[in-house]
């Protein structure tokens, strides 16, 4: 690692969903002051195209699963490092919001350690957009007074004794990062005895042009979804809340299977020699 005199800024913000337009006005404002944006895959180009200052270098550094030019998340630590040692002011832009799994942590740790000064700037996180965008409510009365963000992804420390927990509770479940193993979260949730009145949905896109809703009932997942690859990125709610999807959904589906996000292996980035 150099080392240089003067320190930067890097300021961590979330760009939202995917819908340009549902990014907040203090990212807008750092964007326009940005020397320096290091991107996730999972944000819209059309925030670069609006926002980013014409001078700004833009870093590529997202992440797909078993995909080549995957940037490991210690190279995007030692970004953030060199570019706030040079005295850059960089934004760390993320899909989403920036506290939801996110390695947020992992790129603060590195910050401090280096005593690169930082600011964290929220966003809309992916089960809002995708809930309002389906017309779910996430708590609504008689359905469900809380929610619960989860993932089971590669790997998960929720034991049969949380599972059967999460068949019991009245909380909307929001499984980040899971539609690959949905089956596996299926099975475990009517193992366990989850009740029919509950249905689950998969938010293709979410607040993209190419959002799709798939909506079924968890015992007849096999019969109905069991197989299917959905296209990334995808969020799956599970509850009673689901059943109001049809009354209250306001956004066309759109059945193209393409992607809206770009894959990190045709995302060209300038890094720092």
């Amino acid at each position: 690692m150099s080392t240089h005199q003067k320190t930067g800024k890097v300021i961590i913000a979330g760009a939202g969903p995917g819908d340009p337009d549902l990014i907040t006005i203090k990212t807008v404002k750092a964007l326009a002051q940005a020397e320096v944006i290091l991107v996730d895959r999972l944000v819209s180009e059309e925030i670069l195209h609006r926002y980013a200052a014409p001078t700004a270098q833009i870093v590529y550094v997202g992440k797909q699963c078993r995909s080549y030019g995957t940037t490991p998340q210690a190279t995007i630590n030692e970004l953030l490092v060199e570019f706030g040692l040079l005295g850059k002011q960089v934004v760390r832009l993320k899909g989403g919001d920036v506290s939801i799994f996110s390695n947020v942590l992992d790129e603060l740790q590195a910050l401090v350690a280096h005593e690169i000064p930082y600011e964290i700037i929220p966003g809309i996180t992916a089960a809002l957009g995708a809930a309002a965008y389906a017309g779910i409510p996430l708590t609504a009365r008689q359905h469900s007074t809380a929610v619960r963000f989860l993932t089971f992804y590669t790997y998960s420390k929720l034991t049969d004794g949380y599972w059967q927990e999460l068949t019991q509770t009245e909380d909307t479940l929001v499984f980040y990062m899971s539609s690959e193993r949905l089956g596996e979260v299926v099975e475990k949730l009517t193992r366990h005895g989850i009740s029919e009145e509950k249905q689950l949905a998969v938010v293709e896109q979410a607040t993209t042009p190419l959002q799709h809703v798939h909506v079924s009932s968890l015992y007849d997942f096999e019969q109905n979804l069991a197989g299917k690859t959905f296209v990334s990125p995808s969020l799956v709610i599970i509850g009673k809340v689901v059943n109001l999807h049809q009354e209250f959904k306001w956004f066309t589906n759109n059945p193209t299977r393409e992607y809206y996000f770009k894959p990190v292996s045709e995302q060209v980035s300038l890094v720092l020699q």
